[in-house]
């Protein structure tokens, strides 16, 4: 278990500017990974293992993009007990994202809120930091999982979005247990843009050709995740979850396990947190807001996708009950983001013990 009670970190943390209590947050963690330091965060992981888009993970709850997006932390993090950890977005080059300030907290609604616009140290540093992670190198008989998350540079127009994500594609997908295609985040201009029918039919087309090459020449098949965003209504979950099925069910209608998606990115809704200070701050919102708008894409993608196509869960999990209605709605795995800042590591045990015991009932 932590040696730091959480409360306290926490209390310390928010007395902070928030993205400064980011990087001092990442950087401890950073310099504290792998070393006897780590007993200040770590915690035992569930062993619940599943298989899900034909990896096998050791438990359902993971940790979502956005904390490390330099995956500067992937050992620290995984030490918290996650049975997978995602890292990015990273995009081919470096860029430093929009201008601060640009992180703001909602205590009262255990929300945050950020419009950090992909900043990240560019495609070639993020690499060399997933190559440096000693979870790599585990001999586990059910080792932690690692997602890349990938995305386009601001600068990139929206019209040649698919040359940034192939040229991402290619250099992490020897690295990858499973790749996330990020095109929900709403700090991005017209990045919400792929979500609609023919343009995501173009992506998708085109990282579906690339990704067979990368197949044969790496020898493995590393399934390809969409991330949606929750402000979708019914008939454009609809066409999202036809254009997927197209190409993530075989000839026989069957999931292919090529295919998966993550629901859901942050909202621009701000109905939730009106009259609050920051509220009207532009940028993606997240956490307990965010929970019931995100269960219910899960459950309209459920059901216009079937059983068995793999779907990601994440936004506005802050209790172990919350990761568990991720799972009712037809999620098969579970993130967490804000609410590892708000209530720290004790979440990520608890929710991967809930889940396992929702499935032993």
């Amino acid at each position: 278990m932590p040696l730091l009670p959480y409360p306290f970190a926490r209390a310390v943390l928010f007395g902070m500017d928030p993205e400064h209590a980011h990087e001092l947050t990442l950087n401890t963690i950073a310099a504290g990974q792998n070393t006897p330091l780590q007993w200040a965060w770590c915690s035992p992981r569930v062993d619940d293992p599943v298989t899900v888009a034909g990896v096998p993970f050791p438990n359902r709850v993971g940790l979502a993009a956005g904390l490390d997006k330099n995956a500067r932390c992937i050992d620290g993090l995984g030490a918290m007990g996650f049975g997978f950890v995602e890292v990015g977005t990273v995009t081919p080059k470096a860029q430093p994202g929009n201008p601060k300030p640009r992180m703001f907290r909602l205590p009262e609604a255990h929300a945050l809120i950020n419009r950090l616009g992909f900043n990240n140290d560019g495609l070639d540093a993020f690499l060399a930091h997933v190559q440096r992670a000693k979870c790599r190198r585990a001999g586990s008989p059910h080792p932690m999982r690692l997602g890349l998350n990938i995305g386009k540079n601001a600068t990139t127009p929206i019209e040649e979005a698919t040359s940034d994500y192939l040229t991402c594609l290619e250099g992490v997908y020897p690295y990858a247990d499973y790749v996330t295609v990020n095109i929900s985040s709403p700090n991005t201009k017209n990045l919400r843009a792929l979500q609609s029918d023919e343009a995501l039919d173009q992506l998708l087309g085109a990282l579906s050709e690339r990704r067979e090459l990368l197949a044969q020449r790496h020898g493995k098949a590393i399934p390809l995740f969409v991330k949606i965003a929750p402000d979708l209504d019914g008939a454009q979950v609809q066409t999202i979850a036809h254009t997927l099925r197209r190409y993530g069910l075989d000839a026989a209608g069957q999931p292919n396990q090529h295919w998966g998606v993550i629901a859901t990115n942050t909202t621009l809704d701000r109905s939730a947190v009106t009259g609050m200070t920051h509220a009207a701050e532009t940028g993606g919102l997240s956490g307990r807001p965010v929970l019931e708008k995100s269960n219910a894409v899960i459950r309209q993608l459920r059901a216009a996708l079937g059983a068995g196509f793999p779907i990601i869960g994440v936004g506005g999990v802050m209790s172990a009950q919350d990761a568990v209605s991720k799972i009712q709605a037809g999620a098969d795995l579970v993130q967490i983001y804000t609410g590892l800042i708000y209530q720290g590591p004790s979440l990520v045990t608890a929710s991967a013990k809930a889940i396992q015991a929702h499935y032993q009932k």
